[in-house]
């Protein structure tokens, strides 16, 4: 079966709406190179990514770990929502990024040394 590329960029899209996420913050939060996430995000390069790439990705979003894999392949991703403990997850993700916000911009305010 081929990979669906697309769908995992739609996902990631669709994901980093939701949680109002920037490309850098979810490399931060991946640990991966800011160029991976444009990459995948837009759909630049198809190519094979490490099972790691994909799960860090898919972690760094709040999503189950094996989400964007299964995106990838064309199966039916974990549940996201619907449980307690996902929706909590999601809470604390977004509030997670508006914390990130605030504590970019306070030091953007800040003198350089």
């Amino acid at each position: 079966m081929a990979k669906d590329w697309r769908a995992v960029a739609t996902a990631i899209n669709t994901r980093m709406e939701q949680l109002e996420l920037t490309q850098q913050e979810v490399a931060n939060r991946a640990g991966v190179a800011l160029h991976t996430v444009r990459e995948l995000q837009h759909n630049l390069v198809e190519r094979k990514r490490t099972a790691r790439t994909l799960e860090a990705m898919s972690e760094a979003l709040g999503l189950p770990r094996q989400h964007l894999a299964a995106v990838l392949d064309g199966r039916t991703p974990p549940a996201t929502s619907g449980s307690s403990e996902s929706s909590g997850l999601d809470d604390l993700y977004a509030k997670l990024a508006d914390i990130t916000q605030r504590l970019e911009a306070i030091e953007r305010k800040l003198p350089k040394d």
